[in-house]
């Protein structure tokens, strides 16, 4: 006899070891769901509420972790934190479905959290084709058509576009799965680029290559001029840094191209976005942030099977909270929808090893696991090649 502790990566990990040890197929789904537990914060709940959803867990043999004032009512209100495995939440669901209307909401909420954290496939929806992410992570590759990159990559007045057609080229050889091209620097401090001069940056560059290479173009921009040329001439994803919050008219670009669409988050602008960014519950908003934002495409009448979601590395955030995204970058599995994350060469990586950009590959390559482990679908990278590598070794492990 031996005995051994498991460490259990992930879902389908777990049900290999109990085929492994050869588990009744029907007894498979019951027996995972009792080995994954979960915890799930609800916030500001009436007393009353947070004592009957401790009891309800309680009697399940899990629990509920409430304000201490909340038992004898001298809190009015108290945030929750439900805690037990994902047979214990399902059941639990299935009790406050049968509790009055606050409690059933509840229900409802914790279901679809449930559902969307679950999902580790999707088909990305395209202006003309469509993009399967899941288990296999993704390359966006970084065309930086500027002058002034923080990165020190910009391509924009230093080569002629034969040079930059030649690097798109070689992207698409080192293994890229999107090539996402952008106009306009979004650095800290950056100064705006006209609207003219970001046509005149991209277009020309993204009209070539959409007739040379098969893989899906992404456009860079918060303009909606921008974007609908771009769409027009082959481009299928609009990144958008400053989201769709206040612009009703990328959303209207977006719909009438069919186009996909990354939700990026960021407080403030590019140019004041890193003074004293300040958050009372930084994944929380975020969460909250992008769930907005999803709720405006999808009401503007964008399938939301076209939507990515991006926490915005770098973009009014600090050092450390750019390292507490990464650590809980699962958390924006709830949305139910595909995660981007961009921390290549940031800023975060060069004060912790104190190195120029250019230098920053092996802590790019560090981030760029951990957020691989943590539920990035793609990664968007400046070092195509060697990111490559590290990708495809991060997913054998996790999925062989």
């Amino acid at each position: 006899m031996n005995i051994q502790a498991i460490t259990v990566i992930n879902q389908s990990h777990l049900n290999h070891l109990l085929k492994e040890i050869n588990v009744d197929k029907a007894a498979i789904d019951i027996m995972s769901a009792k080995a994954v537990s979960q915890v799930i914060r609800i916030k500001k709940v009436p007393s009353w509420i947070a004592n009957i959803l401790k009891q309800e867990m309680l009697s399940l043999n899990a629990d509920v972790a409430v304000n201490r004032d909340a038992i004898t009512g001298r809190a009015k209100f108290s945030d929750c934190l439900v805690m037990g495995n994902l047979s214990q939440l399902n059941r639990f669901v299935e009790k406050l479905e049968k509790q009055p209307a606050s409690l059933k909401k509840i229900s409802g909420q914790i279901k679809n959290l449930l559902e969307n954290y679950a999902r580790q496939e999707f088909i990305l929806l395209l202006k003309n084709s469509q993009m399967k992410l899941g288990r296999r992570t993704k390359l966006m590759a970084i065309v930086n058509l500027t002058p002034d990159s923080f990165s020190g990559d910009g391509l924009w007045g230093k080569v002629d576009l034969d040079f930059i057609y030649r690097h798109i080229d070689g992207l698409v050889k080192d293994g890229a799965d999107i090539i996402d091209i952008g106009g306009e620097s979004t650095r800290p401090g950056a100064k705006p680029v006209s609207l003219k001069d970001e046509i005149n940056r991209t277009i020309p560059v993204i009209k070539k290559i959409a007739k040379k290479i098969n893989l899906p173009l992404s456009i860079d921009t918060y303009k909606p001029e921008v974007a609908r040329m771009a769409l027009d001439c082959g481009a299928s994803i609009v990144n958008n840094v400053m989201g769709v919050q206040n612009n009703p008219k990328m959303l209207k670009v977006i719909k009438k191209e069919r186009a996909a669409v990354v939700l990026m988050h960021i407080k403030g602008k590019p140019q004041t976005m890193q003074k004293k960014p300040c958050y009372q519950d930084l994944m929380g908003e975020i969460l909250e942030s992008l769930k907005k934002s999803m709720d405006i495409a999808v009401s503007f009448g964008i399938n939301p099977e076209k939507i990515i979601v991006d926490p915005g590395i770098g973009f009014a955030k600090t050092k450390e909270q750019n390292l507490e995204i990464i650590r809980r970058l699962a958390e924006l599995r709830s949305l139910g929808r595909p995660i981007l994350i961009g921390p290549s060469r940031k800023s975060f990586i060069g004060k912790i090893l104190n190195l120029e950009p250019q230098e920053r590959l092996m802590g790019t390559a560090a981030a760029v696991v951990t957020s691989i482990v943590n539920g990035a679908n793609i990664v968007r990278v400046h070092d195509c090649r060697a990111i490559k590598q590290v990708v495809k070794i991060t997913n054998s492990i996790l999925y062989n």
